[in-house]
């Protein structure tokens, strides 16, 4: 059997910032995010097989791409988010590979699908060449493959919030991400863990053309944009603050304040059927909550008291929404590791000894 060697990398959600982190704001004016890793994950394989070709499976979409080693990929609309990663490797470098690809929630979901999954290919190719990437590396060169290579339109949170794992604050500057990690009391993350609900809308959706509103907006000076946009930024700092010192009322009020004003930033980043279902979900007891990723559809993150967990769930089904047993949140990053375990043979130096008569 050739080597295997096998990545996850964690998926995310977002309290507050999302936006912020979309050029040209942060260089402008500095953009900041506040979010944490969940587990759930995109994985990625990678088995040499005995060709001179690399062939990529992606059972989310069921595509398949095929490429020469030798050569460098063409971008054709076909896994071309796979391919960027590696026309960013030497063409000759790797072996034929097959790589199989899928992730533990829907793309479009608002959870960092996309992000991640570069993430764990990057993870899986740095640990086959025995490359010692740092998380900042490996996340700078998703961004890179994903909004420079591809001109894949977004932010930066989701790079970067994969590859360190856990709660994270982070600062956006013109070309500078600055990531720091919380250390978030364990009660407070049960806590967390017991308010909080995760409800998919029914809908995915491509979030490109409510960013390319958006940063016409700022571009434009759009006043509510661009006031949208300071206001989440100054709730950001507030919940970093609420989250760190256990206060959780004030946690959950500052999600709605944030998704009220996310709400303004551009057109189509809700919809009727997504304001019905906050609003039946605050009209039975949530607290607080927002969409998850840009907006469109995707995943309601539900903040509410723990007796009100199940009338909250049953007002949100009765609107076609489906609930997802919550998820608990994760310290570890972006992680990749060589799959020996079915290796039987014994290496040549092991082969003497005492110690085989009692195997």
């Amino acid at each position: 059997m050739g080597r295997i060697i096998r990545a996850r990398s964690p998926l995310r959600v977002s309290f507050a910032g999302g936006g912020t982190d979309v050029r040209p704001y942060p260089e402008l004016h500095g953009g900041v995010a506040l979010n944490a890793t969940i587990n759930r994950f995109a994985y990625c394989t990678l088995e040499i097989n005995e060709s001179e070709d690399i062939v990529v499976h992606s059972l989310d979409y069921d595509q398949t791409a095929q490429f020469s080693v030798s050569s460098t990929p063409l971008f054709d609309g076909n896994l071309d988010l796979i391919k960027g990663v590696f026309r960013r490797v030497r063409p000759g470098i790797l072996p034929g590979l097959n790589v199989t690809l899928f992730t533990d929630a829907p793309p479009g979901s608002g959870l960092g699908t996309s992000s991640a999954l570069v993430v764990a290919v990057i993870s899986a190719i740095s640990q086959y060449l025995g490359l010692a990437l740092s998380p900042h590396e490996m996340a700078n060169l998703a961004y890179v493959v994903e909004r420079e290579d591809l001109g894949i339109v977004g932010g930066s949170q989701d790079q970067y919030a994969s590859c360190y794992g856990g709660f994270n604050f982070m600062e956006f500057g013109g070309k500078s991400v600055d990531v720091y990690p919380l250390r978030i009391r364990a009660p407070i993350v049960y806590e967390l863990e017991a308010h909080f609900l995760l409800c998919f809308t029914g809908d995915t959706r491509l979030s490109a053309g409510i960013l390319k509103s958006q940063i016409e907006n700022v571009e434009q000076r759009d006043t509510t944009t661009v006031k949208g946009l300071h206001a989440i930024k100054a709730i950001t700092f507030e919940l970093r603050r609420a989250l760190l010192s256990g206060d959780l009322l004030t946690f959950g009020d500052l999600l709605n304040t944030a998704w009220e004003n996310k709400r303004q930033l551009a057109y189509g980043i809700s919809n009727p059927k997504i304001d019905e279902m906050y609003r039946v979900a605050r009209k039975n007891g949530a607290l607080g909550g927002k969409l998850l990723g840009a907006g469109g559809g995707g995943y309601l993150l539900i903040y509410v008291e723990p007796d009100r967990r199940v009338k909250v769930a049953a007002a949100l089904q009765r609107l076609g929404a489906t609930l997802s047993p919550f998820l608990g949140f994760i310290d570890s990053g972006a992680v990749a590791w060589e799959n020996r375990l079915n290796v039987s043979t014994i290496p040549e130096g092991f082969q003497g000894g005492p110690w085989r008569e009692h195997v």
